[in-house]
């Protein structure tokens, strides 16, 4: 309800056990995937330093591979 003054107790129901905090590590770890680079993520979060970002932008595996492709030289030449 904090998140969303206008939610429903139907809608905070649908949730699934998801938290502020839950959903704040999710749009954190997504921000990091999407290539927001760590001082706009640093900033959003209110975080101090990288130690404590670290805790909550943990982009998976397929971010990182995708990352990597994106920047691999040898692809790029082919294009």
């Amino acid at each position: 309800m904090l998140a969303n003054p206008l939610a429903s107790h139907d809608d905070i129901e649908d949730l699934d056990g998801w938290t502020l905090h839950r959903l704040r590590h999710s749009a954190l770890t997504h921000d990091a995937e999407g290539g927001t680079f760590t001082p706009m993520l640093l900033a959003c979060s209110r975080h101090a330093s990288v130690r404590s970002l670290e805790r909550y932008a943990r982009p998976g595996v397929d971010a990182v591979a995708r990352h990597v492709a994106e920047r691999d030289p040898a692809a790029r030449r082919q294009a």
